[in-house]
């Protein structure tokens, strides 16, 4: 087998794990508080990280007071926020529409871009924008079926979470190495769930089912850890235009586990909306140089 199709591999396994954290969430938004199940989730997954950094023999990183706060504020968005929105959205909307809405994040995260570092938009990018915009729309609106329109959009803020989680790991002064930022991510994610959950949720008094809580182990270890390691494995071996389409398979995977695994229907609607985000994620690939693909999607098996 070729380096080149490792990589695919690798690849696409990464993106999988990606879809099935909707189905985790789901889950865990059964039996478990929004930051309870985050800062739980961190707890599991941080030693993992540390002993992966012992093995690699990375560095911790030294950043400056600006860049913690830079820091703190990407672990309080991309982590935190991301986490939470997607849990509660999920107690009100079902999880194929939620994964056809996570799915436009590599689109979102190149709007935010042009909205905020005032990036000059290519054209394609605009289509893209409009496609996944639209793809989202057809299922927003929906009426019935386990479909919200309040648990649509707290999905979509969880995207635009992520999106700033992007966003500001462009602003960072220091270099830091993708294992000791997921590190740091998931140090700094547990400090900042760790308290709303201890004074606003109780966490001692809930009765927490088996099936919510291994969901929050299989959230941080497989799609958090495993997702990141195949991740990096992956776009080592191929181009970062090539890596970023793959991202387009983490909405399909977690349509199909939602029909598998949950027995949701699925609509023409929502049908219509995958292809129109599958269409401009595959798009947005295309149109972007190695570099910029990778700054836009490495970071979304640790979601």
């Amino acid at each position: 087998m070729s380096r080149q199709v490792q990589g695919y591999l690798y690849l696409a396994a990464a993106m999988v794990m990606v879809g099935s954290t909707v189905i985790a969430s789901k889950l865990i938004a059964s039996g478990l508080p929004p930051f309870t199940a985050t800062a739980l989730r961190f707890a599991i997954a941080l030693p993992f990280f540390l002993a992966l950094m012992r093995l690699a023999g990375t560095p911790w990183p030294k950043p400056g007071r600006r860049d913690w706060v830079l820091l703190i504020l990407q672990a309080g968005a991309g982590s935190v926020g991301y986490t939470t929105l997607l849990i509660s959205g999920l107690r009100l909307t079902s999880a194929a529409s939620a994964g056809l809405i996570i799915g436009t994040l590599p689109v979102v995260s190149a709007a935010i871009a042009i909205l905020v570092l005032g990036e000059r938009p290519h054209r394609f990018l605009l289509m893209a924008i409009a496609l996944a915009t639209v793809g989202v729309l057809s299922i927003t609106f929906q009426s019935g079926g386990g479909h919200s329109l309040l648990g649509n959009a707290l999905i979509f803020a969880a995207v635009v979470c992520e999106g700033l989680f992007i966003l500001l790991n462009k602003r960072l002064h220091v270099d830091v190495a993708p294992l000791a930022l997921s590190a740091l991510m998931t140090g700094l994610g547990l400090t900042v769930s760790i308290m709303p959950a201890l004074l606003f949720e109780a966490p001692w008094t809930i009765e927490a089912g088996g099936a919510a809580l291994a969901a929050v182990g299989y959230y941080a270890l497989v799609p958090t850890v495993g997702g990141f390691v195949l991740w990096y494995a992956g776009s080592a071996r191929v181009s970062g235009a090539e890596a970023s389409l793959f991202t387009a398979l983490a909405p399909v995977s977690a349509v199909f586990f939602a029909v598998v695994l949950l027995g949701e229907p699925v609509s023409a609607a929502q049908i219509f909306g995958i292809g129109c985000v599958l269409v401009a994620v595959v798009g947005l690939g295309l149109t972007r140089k190695s570099d910029s693909a990778i700054a836009s999607a490495n970071l979304v098996p640790e979601r």
